[in-house]
């Protein structure tokens, strides 16, 4: 029982990775606009929308692990 309660997120996310696997909103949006206007700018746009869409999660991880050091130091300087 202990294990099916860490394989259920895993489990999860195969079953609905077929959806996950859409194009994003944004990116969508502007090929659309840049098909109807002849279609020159499209992979400026694209490229911007990923660099807005990628760092996000880089900022997240940056927090966490700023998160993290910082109760590390609290501790080691308590302990002293």
């Amino acid at each position: 029982m202990r294990t099916f309660r860490y394989f259920l997120p895993l489990i999860l996310i195969l079953a609905f990775s077929l959806d996950f696997q859409a194009q994003c909103a944004m990116c969508r949006a502007v090929i659309e606009s840049d098909v109807a206007a002849n279609g020159q700018r499209v992979s400026e746009g694209i490229n911007h929308g990923i660099l807005y869409l990628m760092g996000f999660p880089y900022l997240l991880m940056f927090a966490v692990a700023a998160f993290l050091f910082r109760k590390q130091i609290k501790a080691a300087f308590s302990k002293a």
